[in-house]
């Protein structure tokens, strides 16, 4: 019995990240809705340039390629980072509220199941942190550094 304690007190101190077993059922659900819900084509660098062969431990640690429009300049977010100070309740409360600005389509993620959003914090949480932040938002009018995409003005009516 006494080593059963010791177990679990051990298994206690592990980061969070590390508790998530890579055969987790929840975990496998979160890749691959991260491979399918398109994650990576922007929270992975050079993902799209290299058809997806980037190394999973690459995976979802943000990118310093901005997109810019009349929004202003936005990056796509470390999320192995970001996850880190959540839990996952306060995931699933963010998820269901999210309001980003372009091109994120946070849309999308409101509208996924509360099954596919801890599904998604789960895997992330077993990807573990890696990476660092991505650079911070740039309002309209501000130079940007580095490569962004570019958005034209929308239509005027």
């Amino acid at each position: 019995m006494k080593a059963v304690a010791i177990f679990a007190a051990a298994a206690l101190a592990l980061p969070a990240y590390a508790q998530q077993k890579a055969d987790d059922p929840l975990v496998k659900r979160g890749r691959y809705l991260t491979a399918i819900a398109g994650c990576n084509d922007c929270h992975t660098p050079q993902y799209p340039e290299k058809g997806g062969n980037v190394p999973e431990t690459e995976w979802l640690t943000g990118d310093a390629l901005g997109w810019q429009g009349p929004w202003g300049t936005t990056y796509p977010t470390n999320l192995r980072l970001y996850m880190q100070d959540l839990t996952e309740e306060q995931w699933l409360k963010k998820a269901k509220a999210l309001n980003a600005r372009p091109p994120m389509p946070w849309f999308n993620v409101r509208n996924m199941s509360t099954a596919d959003l801890r599904a998604f914090y789960r895997y992330v949480r077993h990807l573990g942190p890696a990476g660092k932040p991505a650079p911070a938002y740039v309002p309209p009018g501000q130079a940007a550094s580095g490569p962004v995409v570019k958005f034209p003005e929308p239509p005027k009516k």
